[in-house]
């Protein structure tokens, strides 16, 4: 998501600053639907998923005239499911995935119970997610892609935590009426600390923030 991401509130003496990867709420302006980064990463398209159905029509990205079209649904891979550090990184491209998908459509069925409430930064991405498609608006542009991911990991830990580098393009803001809903989110580089536990077979974001 292309705006100033709250605060992240990252714990384990890792900094947190705010950052451009969501463009923050504007009343009665469009804003990003939930990131994404490059095509849905880790994802793979054509099955159902958290109930939401499968496309069945040819994949067509946002612009100005419309919202995008069949959009292949990300889907977990089982490695991500893994309590391993290849298990978190594919965990963390899914849940970057499925926030690029969040974007794209505005459902965030699928990225939801990825994270715990507690996530400051990831209520964030949600509340700018909402906001992008309030009363009939869109986004395009602004999908996510994972550069690298790096881990910090620590045998027998309860919690491990990994940067990522988080690439996003550019988002353009639509409302209905074919005004631009805001000026324009530009594409960003930018640094995360993602912390995660892992519990009943499954990996959970518990924490979120952008590194200096």
């Amino acid at each position: 998501m292309s705006a100033v991401l709250l605060l992240g509130g990252c714990q384990g003496g890792t900094p947190s600053e705010t950052s451009t990867t969501t463009a923050p709420p504007t009343s009665g302006s469009s804003a990003p639907g939930s990131s994404s980064p490059g095509t849905p990463a880790p994802g793979t398209a054509g099955a159902s998923t958290a109930g939401r159905p499968t496309p069945s029509g040819v994949y067509k990205p946002a612009d100005a005239t419309g919202k995008a079209q069949n959009v292949p649904v990300p889907v977990m891979p089982a490695l991500a499911k893994e309590n391993s550090k290849e298990g978190l990184e594919a965990f963390i491209r899914y849940w970057y995935a499925q926030l690029s998908y969040v974007d794209e459509t505005g459902d965030m069925s699928g990225w939801l119970p990825l994270f715990v409430q507690e996530c400051r930064l990831c209520l964030g991405l949600r509340e700018s997610g909402d906001d992008g498609y309030r009363n009939g608006r869109w986004l395009s542009g602004g999908r996510i892609t994972v550069a690298t991911v790096e881990h910090q990991w620590i045998d027998g830990a309860t919690r491990q935590w990994s940067k990522v580098q988080v690439i996003q393009d550019a988002i353009d803001y639509h409302n209905p009426d074919g005004s631009a809903g805001r000026a324009r989110s530009e594409a960003s580089n930018d640094a995360f600390a993602l912390f995660a536990t892992y519990g009943d077979n499954r990996w959970t974001v518990v924490d979120l923030g952008v590194i200096a």
